[in-house]
């Protein structure tokens, strides 16, 4: 393509020769190659601009910054286009590179702290039931219908994102559902991409390492659907208190859902159990395989995406019955007449949710013991947090170690019991190792017992010093709660 033709549309200043050809785009300066654009972005840890030379030396024919280079470095076999914002401008370039590929399919993003992958996991699902060419990009994994692509952040970079829409549209998808991360919009990672439908869910305490303030987190959230288009419609949790912050300046057609307020979709949980609930929706009665309030925000936000997308609203309440959750989202496992839970709840209210939840649930001689940790190199606010909010809704409590990446576990587990009491420490098992946390736990339930294993859900690794180890909380309690006999 030539260069004139991929920063068409972008507010720059172009040095050199705009009508010279590109063979691919990058911000890596290790994978530059003969004719290849290089855009040097300025990340939280590395800055672009100071690999302008190798990339130049690797065969970068244009190159895209904030800054010209000092005289001494130009080349002039080089063309140089100065833009305000490099990051912004590669979502732009790239989606002007893969040929708009956003705006070949119906793609829907949900933006929030908690249920986004539930979310966005079962309306693939669900649109994948009606028979629908369907992409999927998620914190678990992305999909082109059934493939599994790899998956790195919650939301891929620009260019990842738009190479990735463009094979879902060669494969003939006619929507895509997508996590929308606060850190994605800040670091204009949808620069360039067009929604046909955005969601919120809900914010709460996370990401403040990366925010550094509950405003800046908010703000981030609300610059998704700042972004949305007339065309697009905005969906939002009119429950939580800043639902109606999120659409301020949206020019999308609002809409709203909620259990506890007047809403466009509303619902009602009538039953809940272990197996599932028996939901109203807008007056239809239906029983899902989904458990706790939580969970049915989430079935309402499905729901309501599905009727803006245009399926009958009869056909979304038969389909929500059939559904199964996104694996590490409340997945229980029993055995020995015990029950245990897997949930990615890493959270302060994603955990109180989930206790709150099995605490509607059990009985009263049922005792629940919960195993929780903290990320290492994350938000450490929310560690004395967590800890206090799992001692108060729990029996007994296991705190062990949760991806410590680069800390040490036990500074990390020192943070969580600065937020209990001496009386709270003695109902308190300090164990660093996750596995053996687990076994203990087994041990300590008696049947009829249930065991919460929180913050990890779905991953299949313990992440220390760099290093990513297989891990999986369901094979480990599997392996506990397996009859022996």
């Amino acid at each position: 393509m030539k260069l004139k033709d991929i920063i068409k549309g972008i507010d720059c200043e172009v040095r050199g020769e705009a009508e010279l050809e590109v063979k691919d785009l990058q911000f890596d300066s290790r994978k530059v190659s003969a004719g290849t654009l290089f855009v040097a972005q300025r990340g939280t840890k590395v800055d672009g601009h100071d690999f302008i030379v190798k990339a130049m030396e690797a065969g970068a024919v244009a190159v895209v910054c904030e800054e010209i280079p000092a005289t001494q470095s130009l080349s002039h076999s080089v063309t140089y286009i100065k833009v305000k914002d490099s990051s912004k401008a590669l979502g732009e370039m790239a989606a002007n590179f893969y040929g708009h590929p956003s705006r070949s399919l119906k793609l829907i993003g949900i933006t929030g702290t908690n249920g986004k992958t539930t979310t966005v996991t079962l309306l693939h699902r669900m649109f994948r039931l009606m028979g629908h060419h369907v992409g999927l990009v998620s914190t678990i994994v992305n999909k082109i219908d059934e493939e599994e692509l790899p998956t790195g952040h919650t939301t891929p970079d620009a260019l990842e994102l738009n190479q990735l829409l463009r094979k879902m549209v060669d494969a003939g998808c006619d929507f895509c559902f997508m996590e929308v991360s606060s850190h994605a919009v800040v670091q204009h990672r949808i620069a360039g991409v067009e929604f046909a439908g955005g969601i919120f869910s809900n914010i709460t305490h996370d990401h403040l390492d990366f925010h550094k303030t509950m405003a800046n987190y908010i703000a981030a959230k609300k610059g998704f659907f700042d972004g949305l288009p007339s065309t697009a419609w905005a969906l939002v949790n009119i429950d939580d208190k800043n639902g109606r912050v999120m659409v301020q300046n949206t020019k999308a057609k609002v809409s709203t859902y909620g259990l506890n307020q007047m809403a466009d979709f509303h619902c009602k949980v009538i039953e809940e159990g272990f197996e599932g609930m028996h939901l109203n929706i807008n007056g239809q009665e239906l029983w899902c395989r989904l458990v706790g309030r939580f969970n049915a925000y989430n079935l309402l936000a499905i729901y309501g995406a599905a009727v803006l997308s245009g399926v009958d609203k009869e056909e979304v309440a038969r389909l929500l019955s059939t559904l199964e959750p996104a694996p590490g989202r409340f997945q229980y496992v029993s055995g020995r007449g015990i029950t245990a839970i897997v949930d990615y709840a890493h959270t302060p209210d994603a955990l109180q949710n989930v206790i709150e939840t099995i605490d509607a649930i059990r009985r009263p001689t049922q005792q629940l013991i919960t195993v929780v940790g903290c990320g290492g190199d994350r938000d450490k606010t929310k560690r004395p947090e967590m800890a206090q909010i799992a001692c108060k809704g729990s029996d007994k409590l296991v705190l062990t170690s949760d991806n410590p990446r680069t800390e040490q576990p036990d500074s990390i587990l020192d943070d969580m019991e600065a937020g209990l009491t001496a009386e709270q420490l003695s109902h308190t098992v300090r164990i660093t190792d996750r596995r053996q946390a687990i076994r203990t736990a087994c041990m300590m339930a008696r049947e009829g017992d249930i065991i919460l294993i929180a913050g990890k859900g779905h991953e299949k690794y313990q992440e220390v010093n760099g290093v990513r180890s297989h891990f999986d909380d369901v094979e480990e309690v599997e392996k506990e709660l397996r009859d022996k006999n």
